[in-house]
């Protein structure tokens, strides 16, 4: 598997990225494009072990809810539009969360990210891992 996926606009492949508060990288995940954002979300979370988690409308369900409380760790997630039971999350601390987009916006400055030249997974995942150690060695 070379975490190629297929969507609309052709193959492509996704980084799933956790941040820490600086918006330095602490964990991440390649998979393919097409699958949803939430599918390698539980095995990020245990592995980062937040206390508190910002995240999008997409990590927006109820497992992910338990097993943040499980961790005993604050959920920051706005509820989707088609929730019945829409729980609360706090807007001010919800802005934070542009860290995360911010650390992309610094990845992608190097095209053979933002591109994937790499034909393998392995190649691609130390294209990332560097990054995010160069990311690292900028503080």
């Amino acid at each position: 598997m070379q975490a190629i996926g297929r969507s609309r606009g052709g193959p492509t492949t996704k980084v799933h990225l956790v941040v820490d508060a600086l918006g330095l990288p602490v964990v991440f995940v390649v998979t393919g494009g097409q699958r949803h954002d939430s599918q390698p979300a539980q095995a990020l979370i245990v592995a980062a072990s937040p206390k508190c988690l910002l995240a999008d409308k997409a990590y927006d369900s109820n497992q992910i809810r338990e097993l943040l409380s499980h961790l005993e760790a604050v959920a920051c997630i706005p509820p989707k539009a088609n929730r019945k039971v829409k729980s609360a999350f706090d807007k001010e601390v919800y802005k934070a969360r542009n860290a995360v987009e911010c650390a992309f916006n610094l990845l992608k400055q190097a095209r053979r990210f933002a591109t994937r030249y790499e034909k393998t997974l392995r190649n691609y995942v130390s294209v990332v891992a560097i990054g995010c150690a160069l990311l690292w060695l900028r503080i």
